[in-house]
């Protein structure tokens, strides 16, 4: 009787001592796991990078700092938006369209007209598609191909306006500009541009 009591008090402390042993193991292996950054719950603890910004895909209101995707322009200002840091509207480009003096020009774009009070007193500026024969701002972009052929002072809310027109053999060109590519400068007329002079163009 004692023997078997001692038996079976034996496999019971076997028992109790692979339970504890397997128990170690599992709390060992956990450590591992968590210091090695494969557990879950580890996983989920760490601290998460920081998403990138969703690009906008429709008009609306945005922050300074905001990055502004390409072919879009800002159109509207709240200088007390954004807890009085000013916000700003953006939205798709368009042929005639009015943006404030901070936006971007998309490339084939020009500036034809201009307003000193507006887009909440920073300045607006009338933004259309570049074509050949048009009156720009002085501050317009030259797009590719073109050059300025004529300057009136007054133009463009007495910040001055340039004619523009695709380059040709022929032309004069004002001054203060460059020299599209396949073309060169010839002979210099004071006479033209409004008393500016002009350079006659040649092919490069």
């Amino acid at each position: 009787m004692s023997i078997r009591y001692r038996h079976l008090l034996g496999r019971s402390s076997v028992a109790a001592v692979r339970s504890r042993l397997a128990a170690m193991v599992g709390v060992v292996a956990l450590l591992v796991a968590v210091l090695t950054g494969t557990a879950a719950g580890a996983a989920s603890a760490a601290p998460l990078a920081a998403p990138a910004t969703a690009p906008h895909t429709s008009p609306g209101w945005v922050c300074p700092g905001t990055p502004i995707p390409p072919g879009w322009v800002i159109t509207q200002r709240a200088p007390a938006g954004c807890n009085n840091a000013g916000a700003w509207f953006m939205q798709p480009v368009q042929n005639g369209i009015w943006t404030c003096a901070t936006s971007p020009i998309p490339p084939g774009y020009v500036i034809t007209l201009h307003n000193a009070v507006g887009c909440s007193g920073i300045d607006a500026w009338f933004l259309q598609l570049a074509h050949d024969g048009q009156w720009t701002c002085a501050t317009s972009p030259i797009p590719p191909g073109y050059v300025l052929t004529a300057h009136t002072v007054p133009g463009c809310g007495n910040i001055g306006s340039w004619f523009m027109q695709l380059a040709r053999v022929g032309e004069f060109m004002c001054p203060y500009q460059p020299v599209p590519a396949g073309f060169r400068q010839g002979a210099f007329n004071v006479s033209f541009c409004s008393g500016l002079g002009g350079w006659y163009l040649l092919k490069a």
